[in-house]
């Protein structure tokens, strides 16, 4: 079979430290054919490092898409340019696998939805922390009923301080948003998937504007201090979100908060039968998924910690979760397979952010249409 010839569009941190890596692991299904950014310096840089032989180089992404050769695109731009290129690779004819969140409004998440479904090609959103081992093994226990029924969760984004100090991360007209629709956006969508409940019914939800500004937050900050000067984006977010089954999930999302347990792209779930708690983040070395229930007279943990690695470096006896996400796409495609993280479950994710968005920002409960 040959190969897939892939088009990146946004050669940034995203591109550079998760996607090209993993592609160019998998050089026997597939080559990067054309890399695209608005900084044309990053775009050869990319090409230079990990584009085939004959690699081209854009600053126009339209310019891209009209390569006939491209099978694939990779959208990784900021959130708000994530609608317009993936509409126009599908309108291209071409294959997407668009970085999270789908995007930042729902409205333009419905038009990649409907662009895709006229397409007839593959489309995937960029979730890969369902790859993680502990959580492929959490998903598949919830699958088997092991939990019972999953009636309430919490979706942990906590970051005590780790505010990204590089890129658009603080612009909110480019992103749409700060740690919520950075990272919350995370442990929403493995919450969500772990429940099998994609319709949300309602939404409430507080935004907080608090350390950002503040000059002195900024010490200890993992990334080195930012300016509170050009710092437009929440800092922390909190939302409950309640479902058609009458289920409820409390998400928790920030970037700075006085808070010691720095939580990340983990859940806490509770079942009828047993109930489930992932710890992953700066605060655990190692991610790990404790089961706990009932046994024999006696409340029981059970805990699982899984392979380690270090974060996109091979090695370990695990497999990067960017890999397998990639490996898993490419076969998708190959094989004419549906990607793990489906298109309608990203579109859920995107509408429940914005509803927290809307509900801090009006003080009302928001009631979602079905």
């Amino acid at each position: 079979m040959k190969k897939l010839k892939i088009g990146i569009i946004g050669c940034g941190g995203i591109a550079n430290n998760k996607h090209m890596p993993a592609l160019k692991r998998l050089d026997s299904k597939c080559e990067m054919a054309a890399f695209c950014d608005v900084i044309p310096e990053r775009a050869e840089k990319a090409a230079k490092e990990f584009g085939a032989s004959g690699a081209k180089v854009y600053t126009n992404y339209q310019e891209l898409l009209a390569d006939k050769d491209i099978d694939v695109v990779h959208v990784l731009t900021p959130n708000v340019a994530h609608c317009p290129i993936t509409v126009a690779a599908f309108e291209a004819g071409k294959h997407v696998l668009c970085e999270k969140p789908m995007a930042h409004t729902s409205t333009d998440a419905k038009m990649m939805l409907d662009a895709w479904k006229k397409s007839g090609k593959q489309f995937t959103i960029g979730y890969q922390n369902r790859f993680r081992p502990e959580m492929q093994m959490l998903h598949q226990s919830c699958e088997q009923g092991e939990l019972g029924e999953i009636y309430f969760a919490k979706a942990h984004a906590i970051r005590r301080r780790a505010v990204p100090t590089w890129g658009v991360f603080p612009n909110k007209a480019l992103q749409g948003g700060g740690p919520l629709i950075d990272i919350g956006t995370h442990a929403l969508d493995l919450t969500l998937w772990c429940m099998d409940n994609y319709k949300p019914v309602s939404v409430t939800g507080s935004v907080f504007y608090k350390l950002g500004h503040l000059a002195q937050a900024a010490e200890g900050n993992m990334f080195g201090p930012w300016d509170p000067e050009t710092y437009e984006v929440e800092d922390s977010a909190f939302g409950m979100i309640k479902f058609e089954n009458g289920a409820a999930i409390h998400l928790e999302a920030a970037w700075a908060i006085n808070m010691r347990d720095s939580r990340e792209a983990s859940t806490t779930l509770c079942g009828t039968k047993a109930g489930a708690e992932v710890y992953s983040g700066m605060s655990y070395p190692q991610d790990k998924l404790i089961i706990n229930r009932g046994h024999n007279g006696l409340l029981t943990d059970e805990e699982i910690c899984p392979p380690g690695n270090v974060a996109y470096f091979e090695g370990g006896l695990g497999e990067e979760p960017g890999y397998l996400e990639a490996k898993q796409w490419l076969e998708a495609i190959e094989n004419g397979t549906q990607p793990l993280v489906k298109p309608e479950q990203a579109f859920a994710v995107t509408q429940i952010l914005e509803a927290i968005y809307q509900s801090a920002a009006t003080g009302r409960e928001i009631v979602l249409s079905k």
